[in-house]
């Protein structure tokens, strides 16, 4: 029996509604979402007196950038008037050597955990996943003693092991998650060829692995960019990153708060992640959906 000519137009409204539906929550969430971002924006490209003014949500009357070269290079955080760029540069020389570092030996001891099925690799997986889940707070105090008989503590490299150690049980999940997806033949064919652990792991499974290289990157950066507690914890003075100075610079204020230089200090301090999510975002979507195949 023939269907009635009415339902494809039935279908194609409910359809249509639905679509309408998904967008109105999407347009919903973008406003939600960019419109922080566009007061942060427009405020630190404002005067005080336009600030003042109460016009919360206007543009700008005119583009004013005096903020912005404040904030990167004049504004008092402490006792030092030289603004956030010392601070962002230390985050830079902080960051850097923890994502490649912890990104590598996550490629290391995924690799190992996921095609190397050696007795224990199990529980060693485990152990290292739990890693992930202990807070913060709990490390704080073993980790400044362990800082201080290394001899690195309140200084950069000590910022550097803490974000290297703390970054390895995520880094070996995503790799070894991302390793057991990859068939066993490629690594019995490459033994059978005289391939040893490390040429195996160089000139194979690596390269395989950029997906999921670019996961570790993004969530490395970001997690190490982003952290405050560690280095309010174990840094002061000039060895501090751009988070714990971007909150000495907005709550030390003495005289005239000035809203647009800590809108564009915000800012600054937040450049880099963003600028990574807006040019390698859809390569961590596709890298977490690579990794998660098997495991």
């Amino acid at each position: 029996m023939a269907e009635p000519k009415t339902l494809p137009g039935a279908n194609g409204k409910r359809y249509l509604l639905g679509r309408v539906f998904i967008w109105s929550l999407l347009l919903i969430a973008a406003v939600l979402y960019l419109g922080p971002i566009y007061v942060v924006l427009s405020t630190s490209l404002k005067d005080l007196a336009e600030i003042r003014a109460g016009a919360l949500l206007d543009l700008p009357h005119e583009m004013n950038f005096a903020p912005w070269r404040e904030a990167w290079s004049q504004a008092c955080i402490g006792v030092r008037c030289d603004g956030l760029q010392p601070y962002f540069m230390n985050s830079v020389i902080m960051s850097v050597p923890s994502v490649v570092i912890s990104t590598l030996i996550g490629a290391l001891s995924g690799y190992a955990l996921s095609l190397f099925h050696f007795r224990g690799a199990n529980i060693i997986f485990a152990l290292m996943l739990f890693g992930c889940f202990i807070p913060f707070q709990i490390v704080i105090l073993p980790m400044a003693q362990t800082l201080g008989y290394l001899g690195i503590a309140n200084s950069i490299t000590g910022l550097i092991v803490v974000h290297t150690i703390y970054g390895i049980s995520f880094t070996t999940l995503f790799f070894r998650n991302y390793y057991v997806s990859v068939p066993q033949e490629l690594v019995r064919a490459a033994t059978m060829d005289g391939a040893g652990f490390f040429r195996i792991f160089w000139h194979i499974m690596l390269p395989l692995a950029l997906p999921i290289i670019v996961v570790s990157v993004i969530w490395q950066f970001t997690q190490v960019w982003n952290e405050f507690l560690f280095g309010a914890s174990f840094t002061s003075g000039g060895s501090q990153p751009v988070t714990v100075a971007l909150n000495n610079l907005i709550n030390s204020t003495t005289s005239v708060k000035q809203y647009n230089v800590d809108m564009a200090a915000a800012l600054i301090a937040a450049a880099p992640t963003l600028v990574v999510y807006i040019i390698a975002g859809r390569f961590f979507v596709r890298g977490l959906t690579a990794g998660a195949v098997k495991g």
